[in-house]
């Protein structure tokens, strides 16, 4: 991983989610996994959310987004949270699969990357409420209400245990 030590501080958005076993608890120990990364400091995390699967039957997801600051490139950062996924037991056996952890880098500063292994912004992310309304928890700046408009038909609701 790159920890050049006089790289810039990036901020970055991670959505989380997952819809086996304890999600809830998935979701709390991957937001706690990406403040313990290296060269990275969590700086807020959304309130959890209930949502609905997107593209397949299964249970509901718990989702959240975080913030962080970091100094990874985006390409080690996507390294880190796919080795975290790694470590939480995702598996990928088809499109849209349930899973114990679901990272996305959804954004990463004001950067616009196309590369084969990685897009920045997420492309989908302002089509998923599970992606907006948390993301407007941590950085109110960075979704319209126009953005959440165009989602409130899909189900994401406030997460209570």
């Amino acid at each position: 991983m790159s920890l050049d030590p006089v790289r810039e501080v990036v901020t970055a958005y991670v959505g989380v989610g997952a819809n086996l076993g304890d999600a809830a608890a998935a979701v709390r120990q991957a937001l706690q996994g990406l403040a313990n990364l290296p060269a990275t400091r969590l700086v807020a995390a959304s309130r959890l959310y209930a949502t609905a699967p997107v593209g397949a039957a299964g249970p509901y997801y718990v989702n959240a987004v975080a913030a962080i600051a970091t100094r990874l490139t985006a390409p080690d950062l996507l390294d880190a949270l796919l080795d975290q996924e790694l470590a939480a037991g995702r598996e990928r056996p088809y499109r849209h699969a349930p899973r114990t952890l679901d990272l996305d880098l959804l954004l990463y500063g004001d950067a616009r990357i196309d590369s084969p292994a990685l897009t920045v912004p997420h492309p989908r992310w302002r089509e998923r409420a599970f992606v907006l309304q948390p993301l407007a928890d941590v950085a109110p700046e960075r979704v319209s209400g126009a953005d959440l408009a165009a989602v409130a038909d899909q189900v994401c609701t406030p997460f209570t245990d």
